[in-house]
């Protein structure tokens, strides 16, 4: 069974930074795609293949936002710089286990495995 649990956000005045963390288990593939979506249209935000590294971003993040991961521990981070009060929201870690070899986009409906949400609030 696949796992995901958030951790990180909190609150940040604008122009400040935040760290998310999503630990991820049950995976039954080794190499995975793993996104971030906020709030509650779940907005895809940025995403990782896990097995190579590639990255894909949404124009509104783009240059301020960076996406990682660490495979020893299984977890993919979202570091938030230049935060503005837009970016205020619920923030979910998503997956699609394998996802035949690369992120295919950030649309929701390609995620099938959510986390339960961390809050990220950014005051002006």
């Amino acid at each position: 069974q696949v796992q995901l649990v958030e951790s990180g956000g909190g609150s940040a005045q604008a122009g400040g930074s935040l760290s998310l963390s999503c630990a991820a288990s049950g995976f039954p593939y080794s190499s995975n795609c793993v996104g971030w979506f906020r709030g509650k249209v779940r907005e895809g935000v940025a995403a990782i293949y896990t097995g190579t590294g590639d990255t894909l971003y949404a124009d509104s993040v783009k240059g301020r936002f960076t996406i990682s991961h660490d495979n020893a521990k299984n977890t993919v981070y979202l570091q938030m710089n230049s935060l503005k009060p837009e970016d205020t929201g619920t923030y979910y870690c998503a997956a699609v286990p394998g996802s035949a070899g690369r992120c295919r986009g950030l649309r929701k409906e390609m995620f099938g495995y959510w986390g339960q949400g961390t809050q990220v609030t950014v005051s002006s």
